[in-house]
């Protein structure tokens, strides 16, 4: 008996998911995922998957938990309803930040949520741009990592000359060396330090970015802070203008008008998470799309094809 293919979408990023079926020609499976007035969430799926593949897109981005319940529930429903194999099909993964006890008597967030669903029948993963690529050590069951890279960098190349990649902090050094080489550019490091509590962060910018086109990267941007204050410690040594580029456009609280009114001239990002409308309003956000990505790579898990020969 063939295999089926099943494409199902939360309430997540419904366009996304509609333009994964569009890429595989085909429609999303029909599913009923509701709220009851009291904010219990009411999952049904209309049509038969029983013996299917079923790939549920589902970012967990804001609202977090309602979203991650959605996702965990709509698991569920396909696992009762006899799905061969079901894969959380996850662009943005809530809670991956908490990857690590960062104090006592805290908890490990980013586990908890990979038991969970695991817990309730999820047999594979599918994320992208993990915060910790550690993070696919907390399932217990295949966890296929894409990188929106490929599409960044084509943007990269196609717009900007004379290029410098700048890690806005340590720990995105090596994430931003790869994109170095790939544009054969030179790397930038901005290193923050509070001398003092309650004190100002100072900027030291650890390379040479003196009359370059400086392009910072991280894989997400929450509150942009960072961002808007390394884009003024470049300008500040010599930088010709500062853009920023990320995977994850979390863009949470004030993060839009500091953008709107920092030095910063552009923002890529990827359509990994559904912009605010204040952030879709903003001229300097540019969104690019990673939908043929995933389409691609649930193509070839659907397959039994390579994953990782996406990104030779």
């Amino acid at each position: 008996m063939p295999k089926t293919l099943k494409i199902i979408s939360g309430n997540a990023h419904p366009v996304m998911a509609r333009e994964i079926a569009q890429h595989l020609g085909m429609p999303l499976a029909e599913a009923e995922v509701r709220k009851f007035s009291d904010g219990e969430i009411f999952v049904e799926i209309k049509e038969n998957v029983r013996g299917a593949d079923a790939f549920v897109i589902q970012p967990t981005c804001t609202p977090v938990n309602d979203h991650l319940m959605e996702l965990v529930l709509i698991v569920d429903a396909l696992r009762r309803a006899s799905a061969r194999r079901i894969t959380a099909v996850m662009p943005y993964y809530g809670y991956a930040r908490q990857d690590r006890k960062v104090a006592p008597r805290v908890p490990i967030s980013a586990k908890v949520v990979a038991q969970m669903l695991m817990a309730v029948g999820a047999r594979r993963a599918l994320c992208m741009d993990l915060h910790a690529g550690q993070i696919q050590g907390f399932f217990d069951i295949p966890v296929d990592h894409l990188y929106a890279a490929p599409v960044l960098l084509k943007h990269i190349l196609s717009h900007f000359q004379d290029v410098v990649m700048v890690s806005p902090d340590a720990g995105g050094v090596e994430r931003t060396r790869a994109f170095a080489k790939r544009l054969n550019a030179s790397l930038a490091i901005i290193d923050k330090r509070r001398d003092k509590p309650n004190e100002c962060e100072a900027m030291h910018v650890i390379g040479d970015v003196k009359g370059k086109v400086a392009i910072m990267l991280d894989d997400m941007v929450d509150t942009a802070g960072t961002l808007c204050n390394g884009a003024t410690a470049l300008l500040n040594n010599g930088a010709k203008e500062v853009h920023a580029c990320c995977s994850h456009p979390v863009l949470s609280g004030a993060a839009v008008s500091r953008i709107e009114n920092s030095a910063i001239k552009s923002l890529m990002v990827t359509n990994s998470i559904p912009l605010r409308p204040d952030a879709a309003a903003c001229d300097k956000i540019t969104v690019l799309s990673v939908s043929s990505l995933l389409a691609e790579a649930i193509s070839r898990i659907f397959n039994e094809d390579s994953v990782s020969s996406l990104f030779v």
